[in-house]
């Protein structure tokens, strides 16, 4: 681990945020498993190797800056119609960025060692906030985790389609990426 005390600026600059989607239902040969990336956002990490409970994290995410990098599975590929289509419904029907512009993590307690750690936060998603805990790891000067949003806790109906015989699983994996130096 080559993480510097300190506080440290998070952002699009160095740093990937990915959300993961899974599908099911009757129809799930019919859709993609999808790879989102937040193309706008930020945060701050405060790190004390020394003392890890006293470390801390906030980032924000503009809800309206998700953009499909990948699409797997499917009877066909994904098209870039697809693509603007999938982003729409993200906008409009699932996260209603209109209303809530803003998704948001602070983090409430930090658990573990410099290897492996669990960071617990509240996630503000659609006005609502849930607990939810990042699993992370450091990777040099990087840290790489998941955490496990499930989408119905904050309130938000899986997208569905062909009458619901094509539903998004409502576990979406939060994958980041972030640089520490």
């Amino acid at each position: 681990m080559d993480v510097a005390a300190g506080k440290h600026q998070l952002g699009t600059q160095t740093d990937r945020l990915l959300v993961r989607t899974g599908r099911t239902g009757l129809g799930a040969k019919a859709g993609h498993d999808l790879v989102i990336e937040v193309t706008r956002w930020r945060g701050e990490a405060v790190v004390d190797p020394g003392d890890p409970p006293a470390s801390a994290l906030t980032v924000e995410a503009e809800a309206g800056s998700l953009e499909v990098r990948e699409g797997t599975g499917g009877v066909k590929p994904l098209t870039d119609s697809d693509r603007r289509e999938i982003e729409k419904n993200i906008r409009e029907k699932v996260l209603h960025t209109g209303k809530h512009p803003t998704i948001a993590f602070r983090s409430t307690g930090v658990e573990g060692t410099p290897e492996s750690f669990r960071v617990h936060g509240d996630l503000t998603i659609v006005g609502v906030a849930r607990p939810v805990t990042l699993e992370c790891r450091f990777d040099g000067d990087r840290v790489r985790g998941t955490a496990t949003v499930t989408q119905s806790r904050w309130g938000i109906k899986p997208y569905s389609a062909f009458f619901g015989a094509l539903k998004l699983s409502d576990d979406v994996e939060v994958r980041f990426d972030v640089g520490l130096a």
